[in-house]
């Protein structure tokens, strides 16, 4: 499966974005889909989780309350709603894929999109 994040932007904090992943190849319906973050000097981290049939759904603590997955498995797609940024959720983010369930491990995935940035003013 190959993936494709877009969405990102310059925004001040409590500002929302919402991050899009355009899934093409394999049947994206059958895999768990992600959403990472890494910002400079730092290592990639989980972000949000949600399994291929959309029915759960996990989440970092620091982004609870305020970041929403979700996913439209008839149009490929997947999504993370970013509501309330704060300046520490400056990173570029990735989405991801696999086979398995939802995993806050980065080397659990298989297949990862390009990075879109994300910039957070205060």
């Amino acid at each position: 499966v190959q993936l494709q994040a877009s969405g990102g932007g310059l925004v001040q904090a409590g500002e929302s974005l919402r991050l899009s992943c355009a899934a093409s190849g394999r049947s994206f319906r059958s895999y768990s889909m992600g959403w990472f973050r890494q910002a400079p000097g730092k290592e990639r981290e989980f972000v949000a989780g949600i399994t291929w049939t959309g029915s759960a759904t996990d989440y970092a603590d620091s982004v609870k309350g305020r970041f929403t997955i979700s996913r439209d498995n008839s149009k490929n797609r997947g999504y993370l709603q970013m509501n309330g940024l704060k300046p520490e959720d400056t990173a570029a983010y990735y989405c991801a894929a696999q086979r398995a369930g939802s995993s806050t491990s980065p080397r659990n995935w298989g297949y990862w999109g390009q990075g879109t940035q994300v910039t957070v003013s205060s």
